[in-house]
């Protein structure tokens, strides 16, 4: 039997055969599948002519944008690979990620062009690609040299071909972790990878062919990409594309344009909860609002309960391309906390993370492991790191820590690199910070371990409030006893402005252990 064309740009060239909504919202344009397909035809066509072949790496590095999936498309088109560039990395660490992963091809926005420029010499890139096709970001009338402006590429006139079939194991997408465990690896996802994670979503989500999705997530980040949006646009949606998240607006775009699908980390929905308007505001349609990224506080599931809107959350990491576990919305009440349990096509075990040794029973902790046709096979030019991330038996290891309840459902404890031991017994922060984000005027929580003399580390809590709330450590040590034993409560309180994220939404702990170290505690024991 032969091997099945899954290549997104066959996808998309067959979407455009047949009449179906807009594909695409951008800024105020409109963009059908018969016109996203065409474009990405004639960029595949003029980035050929550049040079770049079957296997090559093209890097993107801008917002969200048309121009990105322009990219993305023609990649497919030619049978390169997509190396989708986080925009808030300093030069050097995008000076990083390219020299790695060998880009042949940069896309750039005008807004990127001094970054790249200032590290252009240390670059193996043949090709540097402006975009200077997006009114959004405007790029100087007079191509900058060493420039090749985004429109030279378009229009017809040169030698087409069609999409390169693709299949489970060509390399799709190379995708940069966020880099919270150290130095950012390149996660290979195949196509395979991509399109089994859509399989595993329409099987489990309540996903239709005529979906509109938002998209407001990064979507160099797994979960902006490859949670809904792909799906979405392949199987005959619509996807409203903002450049960036922005609370009030993306409020009004739900309700706007009926958003049905809508991936965003924690932070995001807790942003809009907090929003003016919000508890007005016609959600009727946002049926399918998943939650993943970044540990889900109890108390953000019941404010948009109340609402009527059952958040679902998810578990998985870029390995996962994004999720291995997920929790439908008619067990969100019921289940409160948990990612859910696996997605039909992956295998997930908890093991003791010493030992190794499977765990059977139900609530104990270890670490979760994942397996299925949407992992990731390894690590870009890392076999170090891809030998130290899979077990013999293919088993690759997440790094966080989990337990499954008796009905089989699945609750994410912690990342196991910041388990603090106390005294000999093992903190989770995450643990800690469910509890702390529930104390009244508290509107974001993170516990770190700190020395301790005693008990070698203890708990403290760096919070931020709502106007006019100062909590003391009694204050939250008195609430957080009534739900956590003692050796869990913090001992030092941080009151802050805001904690920091990196560009996933995530709390960037390595940046909050740098200022934490630079500042004394508001309040200690």
């Amino acid at each position: 039997m032969a091997a099945v064309d899954i290549s997104p740009a066959a996808a998309l060239h067959r979407r455009a055969k047949y009449p179906t909504p807009t594909a695409l919202r951008y800024e105020g344009q409109e963009f059908s599948a018969a016109r996203l397909s065409r474009t990405a035809v004639e960029l595949a066509a003029g980035l050929a002519e550049q040079g770049l072949r079957r296997g090559d790496r093209i890097a993107y590095l801008g917002l969200n944008s048309a121009a990105f999936f322009h990219t993305l498309f023609a990649a497919a088109h030619l049978g390169a690979v997509f190396i989708p560039v986080n925009f808030r990395l300093v030069a050097e660490e995008v000076r990083d990620i390219l020299v790695d992963s060998g880009a042949h091809t940069l896309v750039v926005e005008d807004g990127h062009r001094t970054l790249v420029e200032s590290i252009a010499d240390d670059l193996p890139a043949r090709r540097r690609v402006l975009v200077d096709t997006d009114p959004a970001c405007p790029a100087p009338a007079t191509p900058p040299a060493g420039w090749t402006p985004l429109s030279l590429l378009l229009g017809p006139g040169r030698a087409e071909r069609p999409p390169v079939p693709l299949h489970e194991d060509d390399l799709g997408v190379l995708m940069y972790t966020s880099g919270t465990t150290g130095r950012p690896k390149g996660v290979m996802l195949t196509h395979g990878n991509i399109w089994w994670n859509a399989v595993n979503v329409d099987s489990m989500v309540d996903t239709r062919s005529d979906d509109v999705n938002l998209a407001v997530a990064p979507l160099f980040h797994i979960g902006g990409l490859n949670a809904l949006t792909l799906r979405t646009l392949l199987r005959g949606g619509t996807v409203v594309v903002r450049r960036a998240f922005d609370p009030a607006q993306c409020l009004d775009d739900l309700v706007r344009h009926r958003v049905t699908g809508l991936f965003a980390v924690p932070a995001m929905y807790a942003a809009l909860a907090r929003e003016p308007g919000f508890a007005e505001a016609d959600l009727s349609a946002l049926r399918s609002p998943i939650v993943a990224g970044a540990p889900v506080p109890p108390r953000l599931i019941h404010d948009w309960a109340e609402r009527d809107v059952l958040l679902q959350q998810a578990w998985g990491l870029t390995e996962t391309a994004p999720f291995a576990t997920y929790l439908p919305a008619a067990l969100t009440r019921e289940k409160t906390g948990s990612a859910g349990a696996p997605m039909p096509y992956t295998e997930i075990r908890v093991v003791d993370p010493v030992t190794g040794d499977g765990i059977d029973e139900a609530d104990t902790r270890g670490e979760i492991c994942v397996r299925g046709p949407n992992v990731t096979p390894g690590y870009w030019n890392n076999p170090e790191a891809t030998a130290a991330a899979f077990d013999d038996a293919g088993w690759f290891h997440s790094g966080d820590i989990a337990h499954r309840d008796k009905d089989g459902f699945y609750y994410i404890v912690d990342r196991l690199k910041d388990m603090i031991i106390s005294g000999g017994e093992n903190i989770y922060p995450a643990e800690v910070e469910r509890v702390l984000t529930a104390c009244p005027g508290v509107l974001e929580a993170a516990a770190l371990g700190v020395p301790d003399p005693t008990w070698g580390e203890t708990v403290l809590a760096v919070l931020t409030c709502a106007p006019g709330a100062e909590p003391t450590l009694e204050e939250v040590r008195a609430f957080a006893g009534r739900h956590l034993a003692d050796y869990k409560l913090p001992t030092r309180l941080l009151l802050l402005d805001r904690l920091p994220r990196n560009a996933s939404g995530k709390l960037a702990k390595a940046e909050l252990r740098r200022q934490v170290a630079s500042r004394p505690a508001t309040d200690t024991l």
